[in-house]
C-alpha cells in the first residue's frame, strides 16, 4: 500500500493541521493547568481532581455526544466544539492573571479552573467522536488504515510538541502568557476546519430515538470481540499506567529538573509513539494484531515499572520514551479496529464509548495515580499501576484466545476491493 495515500488528499491534509492544533492547545493546556494546581496546593490528589474534573462529564455525555454526532454534519459540529474549547481557554487566561491573586483568594481561583476543566470534559465528549467519524468522510474506505495511521501520528506529534513547548514556555513566560498561546492555536484550528466542505450524514434513521439509538450502539460494541478486546485491554492498561499524571511530583520533589525538565519528561512518551506512528506508514501491523497489542501493553507496563524506581533523571525519560513507543503500537491497531470494524452510521456512537473506555480512561487514570499516591506515595503508587497492567494483559492473553489470534488483513483486503 502506498504509505502516503491518505495524503494525496487535499481536505485530509486540512484536517491534518486541524488535528495537530487542536492537540497542540489541549495538551498544553492540560500541562500547564497540572503546574499551576501543584504549584498552588502541592497536594498530589490535587492532579487527581483535575482528572475526576474532566472524565465526570466526558463519560456522563459521552453515549449522547455519539448519538448527536451520528445525528448531525460533523465538520459543523466540530466548528462549535472548537469554539466551547476557545472561550474556556480565554477564561482560563484571564483566571491566571498573576493580578488576580491580589484581589480574590487562592481557593477561588483553584475552583474557577476546576470548573473550567469539568466544560472542557463537556466539549470533548463531542470531539472525539466527531473527529473520528469526519475523517471517514473525508478519505476512502480503502485507505482507512492509511488515514488513521497518519491521524494518530499528527495526534502524537502535537503531543510531543505541545508538553515541551508547555514546559518551556511556563519557565519563559509564566502560565498566564502561556495560556494566551493555547487560546490563539484553537482559533489557528478554527480557521483552517473553515477550508474542509459540509459532509453528507450518512445515517438512514435521522430521527431515531435516543435511547433506542444508545442501546444500539452499545450491543454493536459488546458483540465485537475484536473491538470489545482492544478496548478493555487499553482501558485497564491506561487507567493502572497513568503514571503521567504524577510527573509534575517527580519533576519538582523526586528528580528535581524544574519546569523545562517537566516538559521533556511530559514528552518523552510522545515522541517515542511518534516514532513508532511514522515507521509504521511503512511497516504496517494489522496481521497478528491481537498478539502484537498484547505486547505492546505488557512493554507498556515494564516501562511504567522502571520509571517507577528510578532516580536518574535521563533514565526516567528513556523509560517513558520507551512506554510511548509501544504504546503507539496499541494506538494503532486500536484505531485500525473500530475504522474496519465499524459501519458508517454506527461512528459516532462507537467512537463515543471508544472515549469511555479509552479516552476518558487517561483522566481516570490521573485519578487513581492522585489518590494511590496520597494513600501510599508516589513511587509505590506507580509501581502498582505497572504491575496491575502486566497482570491485565496475562489475565486476557488468557481468558480470550480469539482476541490472541486476532488477524485484520482480511478486513484490509475487503475494503482495498470496495
Amino acid at each position: 500500500m502506498d504509505p502516503y495515500a491518505a495524503l494525496r488528499f487535499k481536505e485530509f491534509n486540512i484536517f491534518l493541521v486541524v488535528r495537530f492544533a487542536m492537540v497542540f492547545a489541549w495538551s498544553m493546556q492540560f500541562i500547564v493547568i497540572e503546574w499551576q494546581v501543584y504549584s498552588m496546593t502541592k497536594d498530589p490528589l490535587s492532579l487527581g481532581i483535575i482528572g475526576l474534573m474532566e472524565i465526570i462529564p466526558a463519560v456522563g455525555m459521552a453515549l449522547f455526544a455519539g448519538h448527536v454526532v451520528d445525528q448531525k454534519e460533523k465538520r459543523n459540529l466540530l466548528i462549535k466544539c472548537i469554539l466551547g474549547f476557545s472561550v474556556i481557554s480565554l477564561g482560563l487566561f484571564l483566571i491566571s492573571d498573576p493580578n488576580l491573586e491580589n484581589s480574590i483568594s487562592q481557593s477561588t481561583i483553584l475552583y474557577s479552573i476546576y470548573f473550567l476543566v469539568f466544560l472542557g470534559g463537556l466539549v470533548r465528549a463531542f470531539i472525539g467522536p466527531t473527529v473520528f467519524s469526519l475523517i471517514a468522510l473525508i478519505v476512502p474506505k480503502k485507505i482507512y488504515p492509511n488515514a488513521a495511521t497518519w491521524s494518530s501520528s499528527t495526534w502524537q506529534l502535537a503531543a510531543v510538541v505541545g508538553p515541551a513547548i508547555a514546559g518551556f514556555l511556563i519557565g519563559w513566560i509564566g502560565v498566564h502568557w502561556s495560556m494566551c498561546v493555547i487560546l490563539a492555536f484553537s482559533l489557528i484550528a478554527l480557521l483552517f476546519l473553515l477550508k474542509i466542505s459540509k459532509k453528507p450524514i450518512l445515517n438512514p434513521n435521522i430521527g431515531e430515538p435516543v435511547l433506542k439509538s444508545l442501546k444500539d450502539g452499545l450491543k454493536f460494541v459488546f458483540s465485537s470481540n475484536a473491538i470489545l478486546g482492544a478496548l478493555t485491554l487499553d482501558m485497564i492498561a491506561v487507567l493502572f499506567g497513568g503514571a503521567v499524571a504524577l510527573l509534575p511530583i517527580y519533576a519538582q520533589d523526586i528528580l528535581h529538573v524544574g519546569s523545562e525538565g517537566f516538559g521533556i519528561l511530559r514528552a518523552a512518551p510522545a515522541v517515542g509513539a511518534s516514532i513508532t506512528m511514522l515507521g509504521s506508514t511503512r511497516f504496517p501491523l494489522h496481521k497478528k494484531a491481537g498478539k502484537k497489542l498484547l505486547l505492546a501493553v505488557f512493554a507498556f507496563g515494564i516501562c511504567i515499572l522502571v520509571f517507577g524506581i528510578s532516580t536518574l533523571f535521563w533514565v526516567s525519560v528513556a523509560a517513558l520514551f520507551l512506554s510511548g513507543a509501544v504504546d503507539g503500537v496499541s494506538m494503532i491497531i486500536r484505531q485500525t479496529i473500530l475504522q474496519l470494524k465499524t459501519p458508517d452510521n454506527m461512528r459516532g456512537r462507537v467512537a463515543s464509548v471508544n472515549s469511555i473506555f479509552v479516552g476518558s480512561s487517561n483522566e481516570l487514570g490521573a485519578f487513581e495515580s492522585g489518590v494511590a499516591a496520597k494513600l501510599l506515595g508516589t513511587v509505590p503508587a506507580v509501581v502498582f499501576g505497572g504491575c496491575m497492567t502486566l497482570l491485565t494483559v496475562g489475565t486476557t492473553a488468557i481468558i480470550s484466545p480469539k482476541f490472541r489470534k486476532l488477524d485484520l488483513q482480511k478486513d484490509i483486503e475487503e475494503h482495498e476491493k470496495d
